[in-house]
């Protein structure tokens, strides 16, 4: 059974005696909980230095498990990030590069009118993705909260991408609103035969703005988080499953449930800031806006405790791997302060940035027996590199050539498994020789090699040397040519032309 004698690479396992494939072996697959919130910096919990929010039960993940220092999103905003995760491949390579959004039609709820499609562009068809690998792998898979990966009944939603049962947000842009008009639900147990839409009948009843905002009871991220529980609670020993939590907290707008979690913070926050919208702004006014946002993210961490306790009492917690991170770093939308909370872990940037600040995450893996408790790592891994590690856990050999679709040009696999990292066998782990990122919003190329990174603004090289500059202070392209040369070769080679999402390449030599 290869999780009891260490993991077999691709190699070894493709050889491995046919006693492998049995039932048992199969049974002894490990389970996976994917926990990705949205917009937290890598200075937003206590485990990574942050003073003034409670997160327990993620620090408590941090202590029984291992905490990366140097772990990456796939892109410094959401939907490009997602894609880095479910594809395995950077953003040079893959086809969604960014937030683009479609939408058509219009349909009334109560008194709010709504687009009667909405979402993102769709990951490619001819790409096969997370979910769908494991489905493959016998599977059962759930996702519950943001897709960001194709508009609704375009060819890319979750009941076409090998999703069990999804309920959330289809469009990222609806997401940015806590108490919307509707969710969207697929249940291949219930019958669904495609997504659908949930209203929301008593947030309806109200206006989306105005006074009539607050009197809105229907609180997304919690009716995402009881899916969620409501799914896991439904899962078996012997019967794997890889669950995909995508909350949304704690993105965007300022708003949550008037409890004692938002009281508490008020309490501490006793002199707070006010926000009060801007033109055009599709937020609502704030205030107590640090108040708001450390209980969004205390909010979260009490939704990551009862998932660590359902593992618990259903006796899954052993066999079942539960990563937590972020798809990017922190933003200052509707009113957030990402000054006041220090939330960018002393890193340069923020959310549209290929700097430290907009693309470091905090990252933590917990399984118990398995994962070495209070472990930190400073292994550079990067969103792409999930799938790969997924697959060598699970023990699919055939990853990633079989997944390769000679079909659609130049696809590849850029990832590499950081399964060993996990199982405390550093010896064996292969290194990246460089991470990439590239974002046309801001016309932005990041790339790292070891120690050095560079960003490419607007076609122009800029050098940092993390080892002394973490900030990203000081701009050393002149005094070292010849590095900037070489990752200049590096954007040559791996950039592939997208004109969805244009970006500006530096002058090659």
């Amino acid at each position: 059974m290869i999780l009891c004698t260490g993991l077999l690479s691709a190699a070894a396992a493709a050889n491995a005696p046919a006693a492998a494939k049995s039932p048992e072996a199969k049974r002894d697959k490990p389970n996976i909980l994917f926990i990705l919130c949205d917009d937290m910096g890598y200075g937003d919990l206590a485990c990574y230095g942050q003073p003034y929010i409670r997160t327990p039960h993620i620090d408590r993940m941090a202590r029984e498990g291992m905490r990366f220092t140097q772990a990456y999103a796939g892109s410094p905003v959401s939907a490009p990030s997602r894609a880095a995760l479910m594809t395995g491949q950077h953003s040079g390579h893959g086809h969604v590069r960014g937030n683009r959004e479609y939408w058509s039609g219009e349909v009334m709820y109560g008194n709010n009118r709504e687009y009667a499609v909405t979402g993102q562009e769709p990951y490619d068809p001819r790409h096969i993705i997370l979910p769908e690998v494991m489905k493959r792998n016998g599977y059962t898979t759930g996702m519950f909260g943001k897709w960001a990966g194709g508009y609704e009944g375009s060819c890319s939603t979750p009941d076409k991408r090998g999703v069990d049962e999804y309920y959330g947000y289809i469009c990222q842009f609806q997401a940015h609103l806590y108490y919307p008009n509707f969710l969207n639900r697929y249940s291949r147990a219930a019958g669904d035969t495609t997504v659908i839409r949930i209203p929301l009948e008593e947030n309806i009843r109200y206006p989306m703005y105005g006074d009539g905002y607050r009197k809105r009871t229907q609180y997304s991220a919690d009716l995402i988080h009881r899916e969620a529980m409501a799914w896991l609670d439904r899962q078996e020993a012997g019967r794997p499953f890889c669950g995909l939590f995508t909350y949304t907290l704690p993105h965007a707008e300022l708003a949550q449930p008037d409890d004692e979690i938002l009281e508490s913070y008020r309490k501490q926050f006793f002199e707070d800031r006010t926000w009060g919208g801007s033109e055009g702004s599709r937020y609502n006014p704030v205030v107590h806006t640090h108040a708001q946002f450390a209980g969004m993210i205390t909010r979260l961490d009490a939704y990551v405790g009862e998932i660590l306790a359902k593992l618990k009492e259903k006796d899954l917690d052993e066999n079942t791997l539960v990563i937590f991170t972020s798809d990017n770093g922190p933003h200052e939308e509707g009113g957030a302060d990402p000054a006041f909370f220090g939330r960018d872990g002393k890193l340069r940037g923020l959310k549209r940035q290929c700097y430290e600040g907009g693309i470091r995450v905090p990252f933590i893996a917990w399984w118990p027996g398995r994962i070495e408790a209070g472990t930190v790592n400073d292994h550079q891994l990067a969103f792409y590199d999930i799938l790969p590690t997924f697959c060598e856990l699970i023990g699919d050999r055939h990853f990633p050539r079989r997944y390769l679709n000679p079909t659609l040009e130049g696809d590849c696999f850029d990832g590499i498994s950081f399964a060993p990292t996990l199982l405390g066998n550093d010896d064996a782990q292969e290194r990246h020789e460089f991470l990439y990122w590239e974002f046309h919003e801001t016309d932005q190329i990041g790339v790292r090699m070891g120690d050095w990174k560079m960003v490419v603004k607007g076609g122009v090289p800029h050098l940092y040397n993390l080892a002394a500059d973490i900030h990203e202070d000081h701009d050393v392209a002149a005094e070292h040519p010849g590095i900037v040369r070489r990752m200049k070769e590096v954007i040559r080679r791996e950039h592939r032309p997208n004109e969805l999402f244009p970006v500006t390449l530096p002058a090659f030599d």
